[in-house]
C-alpha cells in the first residue's frame, strides 16, 4: 500500500525570524536586574529649571556623604511627584510649603514647620531641612506694557477697564490655570475679570513674552529670566500668595543616613543664589548636573550663603556651553537608549502577544471583530498624556509600567488590525484544500492562514512600532525614562539643543525600526 503524500504546506522563511524577535522582546521584560548592595535613595524632581537643579544638588549630596542615590528627575506636575512619593516610588523631593499646604494638605494659612509635619505626620511624610529661600508665585509683563497701562500691583491689573484687561494675551502654566492657590483662586480674590487664554509650558512662557507673542505669564520670584528680560513682577499687595519656602518634602521611613547627609543644605541657599544657579541652567545652559556639582564645590570651599552666592557673580570668563555633538553622545545617552528601547520592544511583544490571538479570533466573528476593531481605535483616540495620567492613578505608581501599558494600547489597533486583513486575504481555496487533506482548523490556522498572513501581520507590528518609539519620549512625564527625558529637560529650559539631543536619536530610531521591519517583511513574502 502507497503511502499518501501530502502536497507541501506553504512555508514562510520569515517566520523563524519573526519568533526569535518576538522572543528578543520578550527577554527585554524577563531579565533579572543584578543585585545591588544596598537599595539607592530615590530623589525626585518635577519639570521646571529649579526643581532640576536642586533634585540634583540632593542626588549629589547624598552621593557624596556615601549614601546611593539616583535622581528620577522632571516627574510632570505636582500630584505626580507627590503621589510617587507617597507610593514609595521615590524617597524624596524639593517642594514648596504653600504647595505642601495647599496642594497636599487641601489647607490655608502659613504654618511653621512644626506645624506642618504634625499634618503630615498620618501620612507618613515629613517636611525637612528648609534651604533658605522663599520662591513665591506672581504675575510679570513686559515693563514697557506695565508703564504703559501704569499697573505696578494685581489690584491695579484688576482696576483696568474692561476693554484693556481683554486686549492683554495671557500665558499662564497649565498648573497655575488649575492650582488651588493659582488663578481660580487669585481671580475670584482680587475681582480680576480678564479670562485666560491656552496654557502655555513654564519654560517657553519667557520667550513668548519676550516676543511679544503674549502679554502676562506667571513667574516664580527666584526666575532667571526676570531681570535678563527686564520684567515688571506685581506685587501681590492682598497678600493672596503664601510663602513657598523651599523644604525637602521626604517619607519618614527615608533612612537616617541620608538625613544625617540631608541636613547639611539647611539654609545654604537665598534667593540670591538660586537665581544664580537658576541663570547657570537657564541662560549658560549648563546641565543641570553641573550647576549642582558647582554649587556643591563653592559650598566645600566657602560654606556660607552669602559666600556661596557671590562666587557666581565673580568675574570669570565665559561659561563654555557644550556643544551640540557633546550633548548628543552625553554619558547618558546608553542608559536612556537602553530604557527607550526597553519601553518600544517591551510593549511591542506585549501587543503581539495579545493583538495576534485576538485578530485571529475576530476575523472568526465578524460581528465582534467589528466591535474588537472599534474599541481598539478608540484607545487610539486618547491623548497620551491623559492615558498616562489614568494609568498612573489606576497603578497607584509612576514609572516603567504605566508607561509600558500606554504604549501597549497604542500598539494594539494596527497589529489587531492588520492580522483580520491578512487573514481575510488568504485565498479560501487553499484554507478548503487544507481542510480536505484532513488538517485541523488550529493546524490550517498555523500551517497555512498565518504564513500566508504574515506580511500583512508584519506591516502591522512595523507602524506600531514606529508609533511607539515616538509615543516613548512622553513616558519621561512619568519617570520611566527614555530619550523624552532630554527633551522634557531642554522644554524646561527652552534649550533647543538639548530637544534635540533626545528628538535626534529617537528619530534616528524610527527609521531603524522601519527599515529593519521592512526587510523582515519582504523576507516574509512567500516566492509564487
Amino acid at each position: 500500500m502507497q503511502p499518501i503524500c501530502q502536497p507541501a504546506l506553504p512555508h514562510n522563511p520569515a517566520v523563524p525570524a519573526f519568533l526569535f524577535l518576538l522572543m528578543c522582546c520578550v527577554a527585554l521584560l524577563t531579565v533579572p536586574q543584578p543585585a545591588a548592595a544596598a537599595e539607592p535613595v530615590a530623589v525626585g524632581s518635577k519639570r521646571f529649571t529649579e526643581s532640576y537643579v536642586l533634585g540634583e544638588i540632593v542626588a549629589q549630596t547624598l552621593q557624596a556623604a556615601g549614601v546611593p542615590a539616583v535622581h528620577r528627575q522632571g516627574l510632570g506636575n505636582t500630584a505626580i511627584a507627590l503621589q510617587a512619593l507617597m507610593r514609595g516610588e521615590v524617597q524624596v523631593y524639593p517642594e514648596y510649603t504653600g504647595t505642601i499646604v495647599r496642594e497636599l494638605l487641601k489647607r490655608e494659612g502659613n504654618p511653621t514647620l512644626a506645624e506642618l509635619n504634625v499634618w503630615l505626620a498620618p501620612r507618613g511624610l515629613m517636611a525637612a531641612v528648609p534651604l533658605g529661600f522663599n520662591n513665591t508665585y506672581a504675575l510679570a509683563l513686559r515693563e514697557a506694557d506695565a508703564q504703559r497701562l501704569g499697573v505696578a500691583t494685581i489690584s491695579d491689573l484688576a482696576r483696568l477697564p474692561p476693554a484693556a484687561l481683554n486686549r492683554l494675551r495671557t500665558g499662564l502654566s497649565h498648573e497655575f490655570l488649575v492650582r488651588a492657590d493659582g488663578w481660580p483662586a487669585l481671580a475670584k480674590a482680587y475681582g480680576l475679570a480678564l479670562k485666560p487664554g491656552p496654557g502655555l509650558d513654564h519654560g517657553l512662557a519667557f520667550q513668548a513674552l519676550a516676543g511679544e507673542q503674549v502679554d502676562l505669564i506667571d513667574v516664580y520670584s527666584t526666575d532667571a529670566q526676570i531681570g535678563r528680560l527686564g520684567l515688571r513682577v506685581l506685587r501681590d499687595d492682598r497678600a493672596f500668595f503664601p510663602r513657598y519656602d523651599a523644604v525637602l518634602l521626604m517619607r519618614q521611613s527615608l533612612p537616617e543616613a541620608a538625613q544625617r547627609a540631608l541636613v547639611q543644605l539647611e539654609g545654604r541657599l537665598d534667593e540670591a543664589t538660586m537665581i544664580a544657579l537658576n541663570a547657570e541652567a537657564e541662560i549658560d545652559r549648563k546641565p543641570f548636573a553641573e550647576v549642582a556639582r558647582g554649587f556643591l564645590a563653592r559650598q566645600a570651599a566657602a560654606p556660607s550663603v552669602a559666600s556661596a552666592a557671590a562666587a557666581p557673580a565673580a568675574p570669570a570668563p565665559a561659561p563654555s556651553r557644550p556643544g551640540f555633538v557633546e550633548r548628543l553622545f552625553a554619558p547618558d545617552l546608553p542608559r536612556l537608549l537602553a530604557e527607550h528601547l526597553a519601553l518600544v520592544f517591551g510593549s511591542l511583544a506585549l501587543a503581539v502577544a495579545v493583538g495576534v490571538p485576538l485578530g485571529v479570533w475576530a476575523q472568526a466573528r465578524p460581528r465582534a471583530g467589528a466591535v474588537l476593531r472599534g474599541a481598539v481605535g478608540l484607545l487610539q483616540t486618547v491623548p497620551s498624556l491623559a492615558l498616562l495620567a489614568v494609568l498612573v492613578a489606576l497603578l497607584g505608581r509612576i514609572g516603567f509600567v504605566p508607561a509600558l501599558l500606554a504604549l501597549f494600547a497604542y500598539a494594539l489597533l494596527p497589529i489587531v488590525g492588520n492580522t483580520i486583513a491578512g487573514l481575510a486575504a488568504v485565498p479560501a481555496g487553499l484554507v478548503q484544500a487544507a481542510q480536505a487533506l484532513g488538517l485541523s482548523r488550529r493546524d490550517v490556522m498555523r500551517h497555512v492562514m498565518l504564513p500566508l498572513a504574515l506580511p500583512v501581520l508584519l506591516a502591522g507590528v512595523t507602524t506600531a512600532a514606529v508609533i511607539n518609539v515616538g509615543t516613548a519620549t512622553v513616558a519621561a512625564f512619568v519617570g520611566a525614562g527614555g530619550l523624552g527625558e532630554r527633551i522634557v529637560a531642554g522644554l524646561a529650559v527652552n534649550d533647543p539643543a538639548q530637544m534635540l539631543a533626545g528628538a535626534l536619536p529617537a528619530a534616528l530610531l524610527a527609521v531603524g525600526v522601519q527599515v529593519g521591519f521592512g526587510l523582515l517583511e519582504r523576507r516574509s513574502r512567500i516566492p509564487r
